[in-house]
């Protein structure tokens, strides 16, 4: 009796290991054979804005090289959380794929109190795709041509000043709070419902200055509309290599920019991570992709996942320190 127990264990023991030792086999052969059907990337925005051509050229850049088509999805709502979460409950098998913004994943796990997804534990980096400087705009009767006068007539003129924002919460919004901070100066946040709307007030001087990216900042400076104060990154943006940086203008430490980068769900094979993050790489050499972003005041980059992994986790702490101590209520 008690030896065909002994049989009847190892026989079932004998059966599991093959069987698990089959499922290794077969998803040994699925992620060296990925992709085998199309790759949906879900952007968190709608259709026609910003972070969605920005998605749409990285798709078809990637398509090219993964040699499948990615298709882009639409989820928007809620900051971009809507399509986050989706991606973060997907199927971790690499055919759903986020592409993440600065925004939903930099300034959202700091500013949403009760997200239904812990984005550092149910989404895995697989790299960065673009960095957007800030460029920081004043309208020509400020008086003030370069980020020194702009300090000292602020420092001289405290709760005179306006700056205007997307929205609270926003990185315009906290880019701005930041410069406050740093330089030390007194000047109003003005939140409008999203960035078209702060241009009319912008343009007639109801409202100061504004952080606001390359894209659409500079286009207002070279028509003569808002004057060029610095750009937000450490290093001079080329698509305006003459406007000076704000950390080599005064302030040392400013670094600031929007960004985007790719993700998957938690559980997704590192082989298939590191598939898609080799075309992140490779599309910085694709020539055509490289000058449509350019094109749009838009900076190329690309980082290993454990690279991006830190940059965001520094985006979230460094958010979450300025929401704090600018004292910007949470979003339930």
């Amino acid at each position: 009796m008690r030896l065909s127990a002994a049989r009847f264990v190892l026989s079932a023991v004998a059966i599991l290991a093959s069987a698990l030792a089959a499922a290794s086999l077969r998803a040994t052969a699925q992620e060296a054979s990925y992709p085998d059907r199309p790759v949906t990337m879900v952007v968190t925005f709608t259709a026609g804005g910003a972070s969605d051509v920005l998605a749409r050229a990285v798709a078809a850049a990637m398509s090219r090289g993964l040699g499948k088509a990615v298709a882009v999805e639409n989820r928007a709502g809620a900051g971009g959380q809507i399509g986050a979460e989706s991606v973060a409950h997907a199927a971790p098998d690499g055919y759903t794929i986020l592409f993440g913004t600065n925004g939903t994943l930099g300034i959202g796990p700091a500013l949403y109190k009760n997200l239904r997804y812990d984005p550092a534990r149910d989404l895995v980096p697989i790299g960065i795709l673009h960095k957007l400087p800030l460029m920081l705009i004043v309208n020509p009767s400020v008086p003030a041509k370069n980020l020194r006068e702009l300090i000292a007539y602020a420092r001289a003129n405290p709760g005179k000043l306006t700056f205007a924002s997307a929205g609270v919460g926003t990185a315009s919004h906290l880019a701005g709070e930041l410069f406050k901070e740093q330089a030390g100066i007194d000047i109003l946040h003005v939140p409008y419902k999203g960035d078209g709307a702060t241009f009319p007030d912008l343009l007639a001087g109801r409202v100061s200055m504004m952080m606001e990216t390359m894209t659409t900042a500079l286009p207002m400076v070279k028509s003569g509309g808002m004057r060029a104060i610095g750009v937000t990154v450490k290093e001079r943006s080329p698509s305006a290599p003459d406007i000076p940086t704000l950390a080599e203008s005064g302030l040392p430490d400013f670094d600031v920019s929007a960004w985007t980068g790719l993700f998957a769900p938690a559980g997704t094979p590192r082989a298939i991570i590191a598939r898609l993050n080799a075309e992140t790489v490779n599309i910085t050499h694709d020539r055509s992709y490289v000058s449509l972003i350019q094109s749009m005041g838009t900076d190329v980059a690309s980082s290993s996942p454990e690279a991006f992994g830190k940059f965001v986790r520094d985006d979230v702490a460094r958010w979450t320190e300025v929401i704090q101590r600018a004292g910007i209520p949470q979003i339930n």
